[in-house]
């Protein structure tokens, strides 16, 4: 089996850990992908409000339950 990157929530979190594990993934600096994330959100009519909760649900934790 392949043991790739994947894209997982992270441990360094704000609220719930996407856009460290964006930042993660992509190895760049979190705050740079939340300002990023901030500044989409409020120029595109607030609809990274609906996708925060939609990627918090998709993306998987690091740790299995």
């Amino acid at each position: 089996m392949h043991k790739g990157k994947r894209l997982t929530l992270s441990d360094n979190r704000m609220l719930g850990g996407v856009c460290g594990g964006i930042a993660e993934y992509l190895d760049i600096d979190p705050t740079l992908v939340r300002i990023v994330y901030a500044v989409l959100t409020v120029f595109t009519a607030f609809c990274g409000i609906i996708l925060y909760p939609i990627l918090y649900w998709i993306i998987p934790s690091k740790y299995k339950i």
